[in-house]
């Protein structure tokens, strides 16, 4: 009887079989199995709207979702949709540090399974959990709160993302950040002057194709000592003041 493969790829040998060469094909599931739950794989899906497959090569090393953690880069022009194999049972990490304000939707290869999708600002990390039903694989979120650093301090142009806390140093010269393009309602973003000095140099917030404070324009902030935060709260209004 010869050998079989798990849906991760792990040789199953049959009782008999492979005489003389366990040792070996024991060792390359050993190593099958440490990458399945630690291995890392950064992969390129750069390009236009387009369809990544993931794989899984039995009794290899070399399948595209044989690690436990993924991360997506590559200048992305359009929408990107990652496939997983059917029968896939496992969690992964999923970074996504591509480039362009397009989703990634993460699903099965084929099915009506659940999906996870990136939002097209949302550059940070997902664990996701797949069902390994036969014909219709699911992929699920596993909720956890992604680490956005407390406070940052910028002096020079920089693109927010939702969550960031940003002292705002104008000292050297006027400085425009620019909110997160295609927000989801709820995104928060809050300024300080850090240095008291936007009445000097004033702070610039690009909007980004969205309005601020129901005004089709970029917003200029020319007062010493300002502190405040937008919230966005849809495409009528865009982003509005949580505090002033």
């Amino acid at each position: 009887m010869a050998s079989t493969f798990s849906d991760l790829g792990i040789e199953l040998m049959a009782t008999g079989e492979n005489a003389g060469t366990w040792g070996t094909k024991t060792n390359a599931n050993l190593s099958l199995v440490e990458q399945l739950t630690g291995g890392y794989n950064s992969l390129s899906i750069a390009g236009g709207a387009q369809t990544t497959a993931l794989t899984i090569a039995d009794g290899a090393l070399t399948g595209t979702a044989q690690h436990r953690v993924i991360e997506f880069t590559g200048s992305i022009t359009g929408n990107q949709v990652v496939t997983f194999p059917l029968l896939t049972e496992n969690f992964y990490f999923i970074k996504n540090n591509t480039s362009g304000a397009f989703t990634v939707q993460l699903k099965a290869v084929s099915g009506s399974g659940e999906t996870v999708t990136f939002s097209a600002t949302n550059k940070l990390w997902k664990i996701i959990w797949l069902d390994g039903v036969a014909t219709n694989t699911g992929v699920y979120e596993v909720p956890f709160e992604p680490a956005v650093p407390d406070w940052l301090t910028k002096t020079g142009a920089y693109t927010a993302i939702s969550g960031n806390k940003i002292f705002v140093d104008t000292n050297g010269g006027a400085v425009t950040i620019t909110l997160p393009a295609s927000p989801s309602v709820g995104d928060q973003v809050n300024f300080v002057d850090s240095r008291y000095t936007f009445d000097t140099n004033a702070l610039t917030v690009g909007r980004n194709s969205s309005k601020i404070t129901n005004a089709t324009a970029d917003l200029v902030v020319n007062t010493e000592g300002a502190a405040f935060g937008l919230v966005y709260s849809g495409s009528d209004v865009g982003w509005t003041y949580t505090e002033k």
